[in-house]
């Protein structure tokens, strides 16, 4: 049984709440526990006259089924009054339903200027001020649900209702940018367009007609849409008889019209009338960011003398290509060279800092234990996409390509530096209608040793309807988390110029750093690579469930949702599930869902050896021993004083032939300080690592410390600062 939806503590505005549908509204929100203000004005069907009995009664309603309500009498166009009222009566505003409504009915001939005015100033200006009233105090409090009234008459036109019409339609664009504007505030907006009896309907409707159209069908569609759990926003539903439908814009192919300096002439238009108005293959934009790539293709298309459709799968017939003939084909070998500085740069990409401590073993070239980001396997392999273009049977207009899904596999943690070889294969092809999903399979070596697998999912817009199959045994399938909450989440902000950075590992789309090119493609700034968001959420995960080892990834499987702007912070949801951690990645500041059916599979973690001491085997005949037994007895006799010089614990690993030979703590913290021989069974606040040799050339003065750092003959962990007080232990305390 379905858990009943309620409005507890929610204040609700319904206007022209007197009868019909407002009237529904208001008693069934009543019903379910909000507080209604029931508005209305109480005038005629032509906006005449004014009464409170019709609000009143309604109210009568509420209240002797025990709900909460109050009237105003107030005309939407006096919107902060409207607003007031739920203020002074509820303490807040949580629901703003525009219902109220007028007709002046006249063949577009005989409408007056009166005519026009008053169904604007009811329908599309009563909307906006009301639901202006209401927006920063919905703002304010991260919650807001609207529900504007358009009709029939405004999507499709109707006789005698020219100013009906385009008063309705005016409102759904209303709607339409406040779900935009609202979204990041949790404020959502829709639009219904009801068919039910009412006073407004009574008079072009025959009565049996009216019985069955009831107003109580359309009221469980509002309040849905108005629920908290709701989160449908910006859309356009026609509603009547116990049917809902949702609406979307269909628009067809088109046809360019142009050559690269040549005019457009209308005979051009002429003769291409058939192609611009054939919807085979019709797309759906549905944002104004995909209405302008279009455009932005056509002016590629033309400046390189391309006048075929942008969007037609008939071009790629026409041209003799055929894509499943493609299935199967090596691309040519490419070859990557790097070095630890590239890996360095990859990792500040994804936003790798030296605020956290631990990052710095994939940010410093001096570390002990230097590692390369496992998502670093992406960047040898993505240059073989450019190879599509030569693959026979493909025609690809790189312009409509879209990056869908990423999976990456390591068989052994990527080298520091390297010349790596990428091989890459079209391993299918499918057809999604709308587009052309191509699966590309890339295997990198190092030598003859298979180091990393990728596949790309890449899919091109319009390139669809060429008789393929749909589906493919050979993709790598996301996954979706479990249905609880998630055991981790970690937010990361991103920087202004995050991907300026990230752009500098080889992904040169202009989108990332133009702003007049993003501009083109509809969006208000240069966007942030999807790979970059990629390699976000994987070292989040590593942080979370592998304590930044590299040795415990295995693969990453990821599906693309939508883009991130630099500056805003990206949040990875995670859920662990076995080996396998599932994740979800969102923009915090909207709540958009980044990243969406991906996870990472981690390496169990091997049992621990207890064949052996977890001590390293102690080697005889050091000469780092001699300094160590003086600098015990030196602590013996000034510990005291050197725990106020010093007041920090030193760890030190003395190797032999490349393994650690001997591991010393000197405690100058704790007491009167001390030195033992072991490791720290805590945690030392700087530890060295250092050859016999090299540490006795350091103590006679023969290497200078600073030069045996740079030189990696000494690695230090920990705080760094502390090395400038080893002069008071080596040095002043310690002479042989």
């Amino acid at each position: 049984m379905s858990v009943p939806l309620t409005f507890s503590g929610r204040v609700v505005l319904v206007t022209g709440a007197g009868g019909g549908l407002g009237r529904e509204y208001a008693l069934a929100f009543g019903e379910r526990g909000a507080a209604v203000i029931v508005n209305d004005l109480g005038g005629d069907i032509k906006g005449g006259g004014k009464s409170s009995a019709a609000a009143d009664r309604v109210v009568e309603e509420i209240r002797a089924k025990g709900g909460k309500a109050v009237a105003n009498y107030d005309s939407v166009e006096d919107g902060e009054k409207l607003i007031q009222t739920a203020l002074d009566a509820f303490g807040r505003i949580d629901i703003v339903v525009n219902n109220a409504g007028i007709l002046r009915d006249r063949s577009f001939a005989r409408t007056s200027d009166l005519d026009w005015d008053l169904i604007h100033r009811v329908h599309l200006r009563g909307s906006f001020l009301v639901t202006r009233a209401a927006w920063n105090h919905m703002k304010n409090q991260k919650f807001g649900r609207i529900i504007m009234t358009s009709s029939a008459a405004g999507i499709y036109g109707n006789f005698g209702q020219a100013n009906y019409s385009a008063a309705k339609l005016g409102l759904l664009g209303l709607a339409n940018t406040l779900a935009i504007e609202g979204q990041k505030y949790n404020i959502h907006c829709n639009t219904i367009a009801p068919t039910a009896g009412s006073r407004l309907t009574e008079t072009v409707m025959p009565p049996d007609l009216l019985e069955s159209l009831k107003a109580e069908y359309v009221a469980p569609l509002v309040l849905w849409l108005c629920h908290e759990s709701c989160q449908e926003n910006g859309g356009l539903f026609e509603v009547g008889a116990g049917w809902i439908g949702k609406l979307r814009w269909e628009r067809s192919l088109g046809r360019i019209v142009r050559q690269k300096n040549q005019m457009v002439t209308p005979e051009s238009v002429r003769d291409t009338w058939s192609e611009i108005c054939d919807f085979t293959d019709a797309t759906k934009p549905a944002s104004i960011q995909e209405s302008l790539q279009t455009l932005v293709d056509v002016l590629s298309r033309v400046d390189t003398g391309i006048t075929a459709n942008p969007t037609s799968a008939v071009s790629i017939k026409a041209a003799g290509t055929n894509p499943s003939a493609a299935i199967g084909h090596t691309l040519a070998e490419m070859s990557f060279t790097y070095t630890h500085m590239n890996c360095i740069l990859y990792a500040l990409g994804v936003g790798m800092s030296t605020k956290d401590p631990h990052h710095l073993k994939f940010l410093f070239e001096g570390h002990e234990d230097l590692s390369v980001l496992p998502t670093f396997g992406v960047i040898p392999a993505q240059s073989s996409m450019t190879g599509l273009s030569s693959v026979p049977g493909l025609d690809i207009d790189f312009t409509r390509l879209l990056h869908g899904e990423q999976y990456m596999e390591l068989f052994k943690p990527l080298p520091t530096s390297g010349t790596l070889s990428s091989k890459a294969t079209v391993a299918d092809i499918l057809d999604k209608g709308s587009g052309m999903l191509i699966l590309l399979d890339v295997h990198t070596y190092s030598g003859k040793e298979l180091l990393c697998y990728n596949q790309f999912s890449v899919f091109i817009v319009g390139s669809g309807g060429f008789g393929g199959k749909r589906t493919s045994q050979k993709a790598v399938l996301t996954a979706d988390p479990p249905n609880r909450a998630p055991d981790a989440v970690i937010v990361d902000e991103t920087s202004k110029d995050q991907a300026a950075l990230y752009r500098l590992s080889g992904d040169w789309n202009p989108l990332h750093i133009d702003p007049s090119f993003a501009a083109m493609g509809g969006f208000k700034s240069p966007i942030l690579h999807g790979l970059c968001s990629f390699g976000f959420a994987a070292r989040h995960v590593l942080k979370q469930y592998a304590g930044n080892d590299v040795s415990r990834f295995k693969s990453i499987k990821v599906r693309f949702v939508k883009p991130v702007y630099p500056g805003q912070s990206l949040q990875t949801e995670m859920w662990k599930e076995g080996n396998r951690v599932h994740l979800q990645c969102k923009v915090k500041e909207t709540g958009g869902v980044v990243l969406s059916g991906a996870y990472v599979d981690l390496h169990a973690v091997a049992a621990a050896d207890t064949s052996m001491s977890a001590s390293p085997p102690q080697t005889a005949g050091l000469q780092s021993d001699l300094v160590f037994a003086e600098i015990e007895r030196r602590i013996k006799d000034v510990g005291a004083e050197l725990v106020k010089k010093v007041n920090a614990v030193f760890g030190w690993e003395i190797t032999k032939d490349g393994k650690t030979a001997r591991e010393w703590t000197i405690d100058l913290k704790t007491g009167s300080g001390s030195l033992h021989k072991g490791a720290y069974t805590g945690k030392a606040d700087v530890t060295f690592t250092v050859t016999d040799e090299d540490f006795m050339e350091v103590v006679m003065g023969k290497l200078n410390p600073q030069k045996a750092f740079f030189a990696g003959k000494l690695k230090v962990r920990g705080n760094i600062m502390l090395s400038q007080k080893l002069e008071a232990i080596l040095k002043e305390h310690a002479k042989l």
